[in-house]
């Protein structure tokens, strides 16, 4: 992702196959980019830098997860990089319920694959039972 990306609003991926996916970004964390790259006086090129000052890389991302993790006392085995599409996911079905745009915004051909997001956890079932069951 480039400085450039979070001026137009959204970038463009290839993804497998070929295909072309559009990742919008929104207008709150498009305002806090902004703000944040004319404080550190950066106007183009990759948003995300190493302490190289190159591009940070999808391993680099990964270990920085892991080091947050250990360092604030997280489960390193469920902090990694695809955990936050799958929270995404989770936040957009339950404040807009609409699994046929999720599909589209996850880019999943089918919305059988995007029902695993629909699953709930055991301790989200059973919360579930406690709030409907009441006699």
């Amino acid at each position: 992702m480039k400085v450039e990306h979070v001026q137009m609003g959204y970038f463009d991926i290839y993804t497998k196959g070929g295909k072309i996916r559009r990742i919008y970004i929104p207008k709150s964390l498009r305002k806090e980019a902004t703000e944040w790259l004319d404080n550190i006086n950066r106007t183009s090129g990759y948003l995300f830098l190493n302490r190289f000052g190159e591009r940070i890389t999808t391993r680099g991302i990964a270990q920085q997860l892991k080091n947050y993790a250990t360092k604030y006392g997280l489960n390193e085995k469920v902090v990694y990089p695809h955990s936050f599409r799958h929270r995404f996911a989770k936040n957009f079905l339950e404040k807009f319920n609409d699994i046929s745009l999720l599909a589209d915004l996850m880019g999943h051909e089918s919305i059988e694959t995007t029902r695993i997001y629909l699953r709930r956890s055991s301790a989200e079932q059973q919360e579930i039972v406690d709030k409907i069951i009441t006699w």
